[in-house]
């Protein structure tokens, strides 16, 4: 999602009421209260006794448009009650007779309402508070079923909204639609893509990449249920997750939203992910809808800029970028994003064959599909797929099954869709399918029982409890990629801690971190008022002692800072830390032409190395992974940190003296060179892979091995799954969490070169100093299956290496012969 609207543009606002004079009104049928809507108005007196400042008249414009701190205290609850991860899904289904009565009764104009989504921006004022004139507008002309995103990211006073804040801002919205219009309740969107991001105090897990590090997905899982929490605290019901992109091209800004480069372990933390966000949430109102996006094939960029074309050949899309898709479908995703841009040449928004045939005949969708920001309006405007607005929207509408139109600025989809319906150029049942779906998920969310904000899931957000469970994802999810026997540190060691990313919260969260962007350099850590820490605030909580800390160079890699004091200093220390790494950005605004790392910050490395010569360790916290030029010679060790989150200081601190054991395993190919940027573990097996850090790579303090890998059956076949087992030991002084990988190698295909590997089961185990365990994993004839140029999924017998941890173990491998016939097709598209 992007956003592309001035901050304080609200139609002006001040000529609504002439605008309002002269818009056409429906008949007293159409605006009939329905039965299904009755009395929810109970409760009212919560939303209209909220302190949320509104206008109706034309405001007297004083602010002088400096965001400030929300000053709504928070005093969360240290623990409560929660569901663990459940073994059933919940999603879409049928429609409810009683919605399609519904729709029956709604004229175009609403229909078409229900159908748009406009973002908060056109409802705040110029003094950043809600204007009322504005919701009166959008419900009373358009009769707007959605709105979208946080005051704080488009004009409103508060650079971060309280909880109960943001509820007052989005229960006002609510009253107004169940007052006027339709009065239909609303359904707001909001990005809640790593905890409840936007909202303040709310805890931010680590970024999806980091999650997939893990190799656990109750991480995803715990990310998802409590972003639902503290969303839903809000008066927000549907967050814009989880991205099931793949990482592919690593030159992608939004490589550290997704779940790495894997389409299993994508699927896997995919759909943890979708439970964790749903769970029932057609009977729970700690829930939200989730939004699986985008779909499709958005994770490989031509040349690494977001939003670039895709050339990926329709057999490798289905076999690759959609299993995570289908994954969260089968978890019962409610709600889907289409992607921006073009596959093959092809807009993905306007196409039949992506958003009709694939997402709904073939992989089974049943919920609500919402386009991304203004993409409809930007087949005309900027791929130049239609001639016009008028065109593009007459192409979504006829070709694809796109429910909802997030415009988000102006009335252009809301207008031009009841012009072609007026002139009989899209049907009204086209309408109907749409915006049965649209109140349908309204229903299942329990927006017509309970419209408003549940005020007692406030005094949870921010809990103790919650900001645990973040940092044992962060503990998990830390990859240690090199230790030449100096990690962990000795807290009696004098240690030197250099670099921007060490002494920074926000530098830790990344983009859509409080802000789409991440806070400001003007607003910098104080934005978080204390919800959150640094890694050298970590560092003193585990020793117990204020760390020796300087800056040495700046996050854009362009200056040493007081360089010569650095190595004064560094001189007289045992051990050097230094924290490298990336500023905060978000899609476009992260693009860059080289994946190599800003020379300052290699070259402050370099200077220590030389000349206080000291052993280094260098902590990486970073969206994707940077290019390290000499570093991987020069450093003692290296510690890949992701993007761990506002509270990932102190697990950090505490993997780096040793109080915990790193077991992140990288969740994608980390490149050497700038070809390989879309190096992945499942290309060709002919080519060369080489990357500076395989997939799957990852050490911890203790030394695992493995031993004794046998298989069931030296025989695969279809409907006959085989189990293999290996024995992994612990033979170090640490307790060790492991992550025990099954790939395949298919030693040929005919006709179709084989991947290198392919991920097909994996497990995390615990292990005491000293323990060995027996670990068991099924592999099934199907997981071989692959898609071939004709559209046909089907199995190609031969022999397959199965290959446990390739790049962490060596000659673990076993060989079972798969039989199948290769004519036979298990799926045809």
């Amino acid at each position: 999602m992007r956003y592309a609207s001035l901050l304080y543009y609200t139609l002006s606002l001040l000529a609504i009421p002439a605008i309002l004079a002269t818009s056409d009104t429906e008949s007293s049928d159409d605006q009939a209260e329905y039965p299904m809507i009755g009395s929810i108005v109970t409760g009212l007196e919560d939303a209209s006794s909220s302190n949320v400042a509104t206008s109706s008249v034309a405001p007297v414009c004083i602010w002088d448009g400096i965001q400030v701190n929300d000053p709504e205290p928070i005093s969360p609850l240290s623990a409560y009650s929660f569901e663990a991860m459940p073994q059933y899904s919940v999603g879409p289904g049928s429609i409810d007779s009683d919605v399609m009565h519904m729709v029956r009764r709604l004229s175009v104009k609403e229909k078409v309402g229900q159908m748009t989504q406009i973002e908060v921006g056109q409802l705040i004022d110029c003094n950043g508070e809600l204007n009322r004139t504005a919701v009166e507008y959008w419900i009373d002309e358009w009769k707007v079923g959605s709105f979208l995103e946080t005051p704080a990211n488009h004009g409103g006073k508060y650079n971060w909204y309280s909880p109960k804040s943001f509820g007052a801002f989005t229960d006002a919205v609510q009253k107004i639609a169940l007052e006027r219009g339709s009065k239909i309740p609303v359904i707001w969107g909001l990005d809640s893509v790593r905890g409840a991001n936007y909202v303040k105090g709310a805890t931010i897990f680590p970024a999806g990449i980091a999650t997939a590090a893990t190799f656990n997905p109750q991480f995803a899982y715990d990310a998802g249920r409590i972003a639902a929490k503290d969303t839903r605290a809000a008066g927000v019901h549907w967050a814009f997750a989880p991205i099931l992109d793949l990482a592919v091209n690593k030159l992608w800004s939004r490589t550290y939203e997704n779940f790495g480069e894997d389409p299993y372990l994508a699927s896997k933390m995919g759909a943890a992910s979708v439970n964790g966000y749903q769970g029932d949430y057609k009977h729970d109102r700690s829930r939200v809808a989730a939004c699986m996006k985008h779909f499709i094939g958005y994770g490989y960029p031509f040349d690494g800029s977001d939003r670039a074309n895709r050339h990926i050949a329709t057999h490798e899309l289905l076999e690759y970028y959609v299993p995570p898709f289908k994954a969260a479908i089968d978890a019962g995703v409610a709600t889907a994003m289409e992607s921006y841009g073009v596959v093959n040449g092809e807009a993905v928004t306007i196409s039949n064959y992506y958003l009709r045939k694939l997402l709904r005949e073939q992989l089974g969708f049943k919920g609500m599909l919402v386009t991304d920001w203004g993409e409809i309006n930007s087949q005309a405007t900027m791929y130049h797929t239609a001639k016009d607005l008028t065109q593009a929207t007459q192409l979504a509408l006829e070709r694809t099954s796109i429910d909802m139109s997030m415009v988000a600025d102006d009335s252009s989809f809301a207008n031009i869709t009841a012009g072609l319906v007026k002139r009989g150029v899209v049907s009204d049942s086209r309408l109907d399918e749409s915006v049965a779906r649209i109140l349908q998920l309204k229903k299942d969310l329990g927006l017509f029982k309970h419209p408003y904000t549940d005020q007692a899931l406030a005094s949870t957000v921010g809990s103790a409890q919650d900001i645990e469970a973040a940092r044992d994802a962060v503990r998990e999810s830390v990859t240690l990629l090199k230790n030449n026997n100096v990690l962990p540190l000795n807290k009696y060691e004098k240690v030197l801690f250099i670099g921007p990313t060490l002494n920074s919260t926000r530098y830790m969260g990344g983009g859509w971190n409080v802000h789409w962007q991440g806070p400001s350099d003007a607003e910098g850590d104080a934005i978080y008022q204390g919800f959150g820490d640094t890694i050298i605030k970590g560092v003193q909580q585990v020793t117990g002692s204020v760390p020796l800390y300087m800056p040495g160079v700046d996050i854009d890699g362009t200056t040493l800072i007081e360089i010569d004091t650095v190595i004064a200093t560094a001189k007289l220390a045992d051990k050097i830390v230094v924290g490298l790494g990336e500023k905060t950005y978000a899609e476009n605004v992260g693009n860059i032409d080289s994946l190599v790392l800003p020379w300052q910050q290699l070259n402050l490395v370099y200077t220590l190395a030389r000349k206080a010569k000291k052993p280094i360790v260098v902590v990486l916290v970073e969206g994707r992974p940077r290019r390290l030029g000499r570093i991987p010679d020069v450093a003692a060790a290296i510690v890949q940190a992701y993007l761990p989150g506002s509270y990932g200081g102190l697990p950090i601190a505490e993997i780096l003296y040793g109080a915990v054991n790193p077991s992140g395993r990288l969740p994608y190919s980390y490149p050497a060179t700038e070809a390989q940027a879309s190096t992945t573990i499942w290309q060709s097996s002919y080519v060369s892979y080489n990357p500076q850090w395989a997939f799957g790579y990852g050490l911890g303090y203790s030394k695992v091995t493995y031993s004794n890998v046998t298989l069931s059956s030296n025989v695969l076949r279809p409907g006959e799954p085989i189990t293999a087992s290996v024995s992994v030991t612990n033979n170090g002084l640490y307790a060790q969490k492991e992550s025990v990988m099954l790939f395949t190698h298919q030693q040929y295909r005919v006709g179709y070169a084989p991947e290198l590997y392919r991920l097909r089961n994996f497990v995390k185990v615990d292990l005491a100093a000293g323990e060995t365990k027996n670990v068991t994993l099924e592999l099934k004839a199907e997981d071989l299956s692959f898609w071939d140029r004709d559209l046909k999924r089907r199995i190609e017998p031969a022999p397959v290496n199965v290959v446990i941890n390739p790049y962490t173990q060596t000659d673990l491998i076993a060989v079972v012969d798969l039989v199948a016939s290769a004519n036979d097709v298990l799926e045809h598209l």
